[in-house]
């Protein structure tokens, strides 16, 4: 798992087994680089593997914007920029200040890199964007951005919708993504695309996860958090945002990483869901 790891304003990786168990502390791969004057903080990391290594896009912050840059590695611990300028910045008006929080897959078929952003402001960003690539570098965003925006008439998300992760299954594109009630609270939805870009269906029994003490949900959640142990374990380590979804199918189960946060507190925990049908 390729994290940001805040405390150094870099990347980390961390290893696991199981998807429960990560190896500690975390291993820094590739930290900020302020002599470019756009990466002075670096975070919110996406990776895919080809059969040419391993390719990351990040988001560099400094002075109140951000930015999207590149890199690749033959290991996925050794990275190298391929620019030193960001590969993605804010140039149109709902962007504001930020792009950020990139979500990449390659398509064989078009041979393209196909990426799902986020775009406003800075603290947290407002809607999802999307961008087509054939190098990684050099990126055409979609004439009809933003794809995906905050629905007002859903309290959960109505103030704004943001990182989301893409995944292909079968004919359609499913999207995890977080929704804020207000600019402190955070739930985890899920919408469908045929595309991947226009006629987006969210799920009826949104969002698919909420804070963990039960009072607290909104909706029955179609995923289960497992409880956290250790020493910073709480029962309420999520109570004021769950977001910054991964989630993977492993063939009988699918497993959802996420950030949950609670006051200044920010970890990352795992949620399942028994069986592939998740509820459309």
């Amino acid at each position: 798992m390729w994290l940001s790891w805040r405390p150094k304003r870099s990347l980390a990786l961390v290893e696991s087994k199981d998807g429960f168990h990560w190896s500690e502390p975390p291993r820094l791969v590739l930290g900020p680089n302020k002599e470019t004057g756009w990466e002075d903080d670096i975070n919110r990391p996406i990776v895919i593997k080809r059969s040419d290594g391993y390719h990351l896009w990040y988001t560099g912050q400094a002075k109140g914007h951000s930015s999207l840059g590149y890199a690749t590695s033959s290991d996925g611990l050794n990275w190298n920029r391929m620019s030193s300028k960001a590969v993605l910045s804010a140039d149109q008006p709902w962007e504001k200040v930020a792009v950020m929080c990139p979500h990449v897959l390659w398509d064989e078929h078009t041979r393209l890199f196909r990426l799902w952003y986020s775009g406003g402001e800075q603290n947290e960003p407002n809607a999802i964007g999307y961008a087509t690539s054939p190098d990684g570098l050099h990126w055409k965003k979609h004439e009809a951005n933003p794809i995906f925006k905050p629905d007002p008439n859903l309290t959960w998300e109505k103030h704004k919708v943001t990182a989301c992760q893409v995944l292909r299954r079968g004919d359609w594109h499913l999207m995890f993504y977080i929704g804020f009630s207000d600019e402190a609270h955070a739930q985890i939805g899920l919408a469908r695309s045929k595309d991947g870009i226009t006629g987006w269906q969210r799920l009826s029994t949104n969002p698919i996860i909420g804070p963990s003490l039960p009072e607290s949900r909104t909706t029955s959640s179609a995923f289960t958090p497992e409880p956290r142990t250790g020493p910073s374990a709480t029962p309420d380590w999520d109570h004021d945002a769950c977001y910054k979804p991964f989630a993977i199918y492993d063939g009988s189960k699918w497993l959802l990483w996420y950030n949950g946060r609670h006051a200044g507190v920010e970890q990352i925990g795992v949620a399942i869901h028994l069986g592939e049908d998740l509820g459309f």
